[in-house]
This record gives C-alpha cells, structure tokens and sequence, in this order.
C-alpha cells in the first residue's frame, strides 16, 4: 500500500492578505490601491496646481492664505464655466472658437437691455437664449452640412463680435440694483473668510456637468463620439441630437460665462474677453482632456483653470514679473501636456 506526501509551500503566496470570508482586509486595499490610469492626466494637474500652490507659499508671504484660494475662484469663475462648455466639445473631437465673443455678446446684450428698463430676470434670460441659440446653429451646420468645427465656430465668432459692434461700440456700465446685489454677494465662512456667490454658481455648473457626463446616456454618447463617431452611428447612439446639444451647452456656457463676467466687471464691452476661448482650450488641454476626444473630465478642466489662476496669482504677488510671463507659462504648459497626451496615446495604440 502505498502512501502520498503532501509538502506545503515553504513561501506564502504574494498579494493581499486575506480577511473574513477571503476578502483583502480594509489595509490591504488601502496599501496596494493604485489610480486608474485614466485618472492620471487629472491628477498630475491637481498636484500641479498643489504643488505650485505650496511653492507660492513658501517664497511669498499670505500666499497660501484661504482667502487667496477663495479668491482665485471668485476672479476666476467665468473661465470655470466657458471651460465646462469647451469640455464638452473637446470630449467629441471638436473645438469652439466663438466662446469668447459669445462672453462679449452677453455682457453687451445684458447691459444694453438693462439700459433699456427691462427686468434683470428677462435680461438674463434673453442672453442665455441668444448664446444657446448661436451654439446650436453652429452644432447644426457642423453636423448636417459637415462643416468642420474650427471653420464654423470662426463664422461664428465674426458674427458674434461683430453683433457687440452693433449693439454699441461704447462700454455700457450696469447700475441695476439687482445685478450689482448679485455681483457683491457673499457666503460667510469660519475665521472671517468669504467665497462669492458667482464662485459658487461656478462650481455648481462643475457639478452638475460632471453628473451628466458619468451619468447620463448623454454624457456616455459624447465619450463614445470622440472615441469613434462612425462606430457610435452604428451602435445606434444618437450622435446627431448629441453633436448638435455639445454646441448647445457650449454656447448656453458661454452665455452664462457672459452674465458671470457681466457680474465681475459690472459693464457690457464689445472688447471684452478678446482671447478668452483660448484661455479655455489651454484650461481644458491642461486638465487632462484629449484634443483628439474621448477621454477627459470636466474636474480636470477645473483644476486647468486654477493652475492658469494661480500662475496670474505669482505674478501679482510678486510685482515685478512681466503681466505677458503668463501668456509665456501658458503656452509651455500646453506644450507640455499635447506632447504628453501624444506620447500616452501613442504608447496605448
């Protein structure tokens, strides 16, 4: 009769220790988490922005002072929502280009109609009407006429910039009571700090698009259009309904943008915002987001924008420096992250 040895493995086996019921234990999936890939692009921009954030502070008194932070934000939040409208765009392969006169549109179009006596509530909503209805027509020629989006939101933007013109050549202050309460309304925080309101709607809107890109059947057809519009057609989405509300939202953004920056600066100006649809490209190139679609998050486009805040930030608190070291930081940072998103999505394919 014979008989079987059994040896038991002299190592134990590598990788999280199990606990009740073979799962890894709670400090087993803390010690070996490790980010998503797809998370990397958005967290290299916050710690980008953390980083220079601390740099900031160590070299400069008060600068990491929480009321610099918060007013980063407040000088910052029609950027934040023309970037959440680009965001969209890029998502899809596309790009915008009236964005910015969009901004001016608005501000004249408030000012004016204010001028004019009417409510401070129709006021606003004529101007969000006015820039989603030029974002849609922009949407519709470029998906129905197949019009490439670079050309067709470039009409667009003579066509905005040129309305400015017609409206006033002259800047247009705003003395309605409602408009200037809203603009100088505050939130009180702990330790005599104070966050503005227009700072919240902000990141209302951040919110709020984050929700519907994760969430909504929406949000998924805008990632499956820039990975591949032609397989998203014959999977069946409604790439033409999609296409057309991106440039939708990114005019209703720029609109709302608009009234924001109505708020900040209390006047209507043909000349306002001159370059700012650049600015948002660079915001939403640096958080993260693929020129090429398909990939990006409005988070990202967040932080992008803060970075390009705080860059401003050294500059006022240093006092010497160059206003144009801004534009100079700006462009190498989008050259930095195009050649990174270049050689990652290379390395992938």
């Amino acid at each position: 009769m014979s008989t079987t040895t059994v040896t038991r493995p002299s190592v134990a086996p590598s990788g999280p220790t199990p606990g009740r019921g073979g799962e890894p234990s709670t400090w087993e999936r803390v010690r070996t988490w490790a980010p998503s890939s797809r998370y990397l692009p958005v967290l290299t921009t916050a710690a980008l922005f953390l980083g220079m954030f601390g740099v900031g502070g160590l070299r400069y008194e008060g600068f990491t002072d929480p009321q610099v932070f918060l007013s980063l934000l407040l000088d910052n939040s029609f950027l934040i929502v023309l970037a959440v409208g680009m965001t969209f765009v890029i998502l899809t392969g596309g790009i915008d280009l009236s964005v910015g006169s969009n901004v001016a549109l608005s501000t004249v179009i408030a000012a004016k109609t204010l001028e004019m006596g009417w409510s401070p509530y129709l006021s606003v909503v004529a101007v969000l009407l006015c820039g989603t209805l030029l974002g849609t027509l922009m949407g519709l020629l470029i998906h129905y006429f197949d019009i490439q989006p670079f050309i067709a939101t470039l009409a667009g933007m003579f066509l905005a910039r040129g309305l400015c013109y017609l409206i006033s050549v002259d800047s247009i202050p705003i003395t309605n009571p409602t408009f200037q309460e809203w603009a100088y309304k505050t939130v009180d925080l702990p330790g005599g700090y104070y966050v503005g309101y227009t700072s919240l709607v902000a990141l209302g809107t951040v919110a709020i698009a984050a929700l519907v890109l994760a969430r909504t059947r929406f949000g998924r057809t805008v990632y499956a259009i820039g990975g591949n519009e032609s397989s998203a057609m014959l999977m069946g989405l409604r790439v033409a309904a999609t296409k057309v509300g991106v440039y939708a939202i990114s005019g209703f953004c720029a609109s709302f943008a608009g009234l924001l920056f109505a708020l900040y600066t209390l006047s209507g100006y043909s000349l306002n915002a001159v370059g700012m649809e650049l600015d948002a490209i660079a915001a939403v190139v640096i958080g993260g987001t693929l020129l090429t679609g398909g990939r990006g998050y409005v988070v990202g486009s967040l932080f992008g924008v803060l970075v390009l805040g705080v860059i401003q930030t050294f500059i006022s608190f240093d006092g010497t420096l160059s206003s144009w070291w801004t534009r100079i930081s700006i462009g190498l940072l989008v050259l930095v992250f195009v050649v990174v998103q270049r050689l990652m999505t290379r390395r992938q394919s």
